[in-house]
């Protein structure tokens, strides 16, 4: 799994504890497309602010096809004014590359070395068809931390609140 190594390309000077946020894309994006998000995203956290204070940010496209953008509160916290700064950036984003950031049905998974997605209501079919299993790497979208992204992000499928949903047709190898 090193073609997925991404711990390298997060700030160290953030702490463990510094909030994140992942929008992850129906779609990978094009080299110019991922550029362009990439400025943007630079642009964003250089002028980050939450009542008139700037915001120790980090913002990042992973894999083409991941937004994460990450706030240390312990300079300075995150109103809700910098959030939704934070959530404009992201519709402009959808809206000049015609894409769905905020779709939580659509998951995504490793399958083959690839970054596949798959709709909630497709994964019993997916396990039933021996498409996933309990070892299948998860992208966690749901994660909350800094330390989290680190370690809990991509995760097997039967560490996954996935795992508690499905847990009758997920095989577990032995």
């Amino acid at each position: 799994m090193l073609k997925f190594n991404y711990t390298h390309l997060l700030p160290q000077g953030l702490s463990p504890d510094s909030k994140v946020w992942i929008y992850q894309s129906m779609r990978i994006f094009t080299l110019n497309e991922a550029l362009q998000i990439e400025e943007m995203l630079e642009d964003f956290t250089d002028n980050w602010l939450s009542h008139g204070a700037m915001v120790k940010g980090y913002a990042n496209l992973l894999f083409g096809q991941f937004i994460v953008i990450m706030a240390d509160e312990r300079e300075t916290g995150v109103s809700g004014c910098s959030t939704d700064s934070s959530v404009r950036m992201i519709k402009e984003i959808e809206k000049l590359f015609h894409v769905n950031l905020f779709d939580r049905q659509l998951l995504a998974f490793i399958i083959k070395n690839k970054i596949e997605l798959l709709p909630l209501s497709q994964v019993p079919y997916a396990i039933e068809n021996g498409f996933i299993d309990a070892e299948t790497v998860y992208f966690n979208n749901l994660i909350q931390n800094k330390a989290e992204l680190e370690s809990k992000w991509m995760i097997p499928l039967k560490e996954s609140w996935l795992a508690a949903r499905f847990h009758k047709s997920i095989p577990i190898s032995r």
